[in-house]
């Protein structure tokens, strides 16, 4: 698990912070569903709310478990499902540090959020479940619940899995909250804290939502986006491309290629800038190269927005389909997915599907000090991948050989 610190500035008084609790729906800013590059811009417009972040993730293999955004100094984190890139759970694991507030009322923070406080608050609810093993009582409201751990000696308090409601041990106190969870509230997510880090789903997508789209690959040829149903060619004027995806986010002039010394055909030496121009659409997780003389597209670049990578939350992941023995086939939707390679695709899959790629460029995004390490790009007719050192793909580059 790795661990990235943001920013902190040393000395600031540190106090339990204030932000909207909505049950089944998030905390403050943070809204369930949302996409790990949102999360990122709230965090950017609040640096002084945010001061010390944390980006953990599985560097090994980074789809296995979930991409986590951490504010160790408010007590809470997000966890984000590894393949969508998605918000699926929100956790206080420190009540003390943050403050919530529920209509008009608060808890948390200096407001202890005890068992009767919170039951108070929030009123009636069925019965909970506790955790013999882990000795913890768990509350459960729609989209939201509420941990509380029992002394080894108030045990007896909770028996045949459940305990009364208010819960108040023999010398009349309360339980305190150890942990809140807020997720989205679908009848099945009722299940224990454990189970619930596992199982809390991220809710669905709006009707016709363009995140994550499939887009389909065929070489040398076209994409096709399976939404809105648009297909974008080689050769394509910049006119084609905004009337088929609308205005891109960014537009920049191409730096000049440096694995052109390669080409025995043409070993001039090359300056800074060259004609050639992209258009980012970083919503899309696409890039686009217009050829400078004759504007007609040249290449495409995908991102599959993997942490660990220089370019993580610049673009958001591009969900693309590149087929693999049948590229000459028409592109067709509901296509069989056994010889194509997607953005979970490893590299060791690749080279079952097109072949040995040969020796690899190794690319080190104009830094020696970047502290991801270098990428290695490897070569086929009509595209070539760069391949992080984990083996997963961080960018896929089309053109037409």
């Amino acid at each position: 698990m790795m661990q990235r610190p943001r920013r902190r500035c040393e000395g600031m008084a540190m106090g339990a912070i204030s932000l909207d609790l909505r049950p089944g729906l998030g905390i403050g800013p943070f809204t369930l569903g949302m996409p790990i590059c949102e999360a990122f811009a709230q965090v950017e417009q609040q640096p002084n709310l945010y001061d010390v972040v944390h980006v953990k993730y599985y560097d090994e293999e980074p789809l296995k478990l979930d991409i986590v955004i951490s504010f160790p100094d408010h007590g809470f984190h997000l966890r984000f499902d590894a393949w969508s890139q998605r918000l699926r759970l929100i956790e206080v694991f420190d009540v003390k540090r943050l403050q919530m507030r529920y209509t008009t009322s608060l808890i948390g923070g200096p407001t202890l959020a005890t068992f009767v406080a919170v039951y108070a608050l929030f009123g009636p609810t069925f019965p909970g479940i506790y955790d013999k093993d882990r000795g913890v009582y768990t509350l459960f409201y729609p989209g939201l619940s509420f941990a509380f751990p029992i002394p080894s000696q108030y045990t007896s308090c909770c028996h045949d899995g459940e305990a009364e409601l208010p819960l108040e041990f023999p010398d009349g106190t309360t339980p305190v909250t150890c942990r809140v969870c807020v997720y989205d509230s679908s009848p099945d997510t009722k299940v224990g804290v454990g189970s619930l880090m596992n199982k809390a789903l991220v809710p669905p997508l709006p009707a016709g939502s363009l995140y994550m789209e499939e887009v389909h690959v065929k070489l040398g040829e076209e994409l096709w986006f399976t939404v809105g149903g648009q297909r974008i060619s080689f050769g394509a004027s910049p006119q084609d491309v905004w009337t088929e995806l609308g205005r891109p986010c960014g537009i920049h002039q191409k730096q000049v290629d440096q694995m052109m010394i390669h080409s025995a055909s043409d070993p001039r030496p090359r300056t800074t800038l060259c004609g050639d121009y992209f258009y980012n659409y970083f919503t899309r997780g696409l890039d686009i190269l217009f050829d400078g003389q004759t504007h007609k597209v040249k290449k495409f670049v995908l991102h599959t927005n993997f942490p660990g990578h220089a370019d993580f939350n610049s673009y958001i992941k591009c969900n693309f389909i590149i087929y693999g023995s049948d590229v000459g086939g028409p592109i067709q939707e509901g296509s069989t997915l056994k010889h194509c390679i997607t953005p979970s695709t490893k590299w060791e899959q690749v080279k079952e599907i097109l072949g040995d790629g040969g020796r690899a460029a190794i690319q080190t995004h104009g830094s020696t000090s970047n502290p991801f390490g270098s990428t290695f790009v490897y070569g086929y007719q009509n595209v070539a991948f760069e391949v992080m050192k984990n083996g997963y793909i961080a960018t896929v580059t089309l053109f037409r050989s």
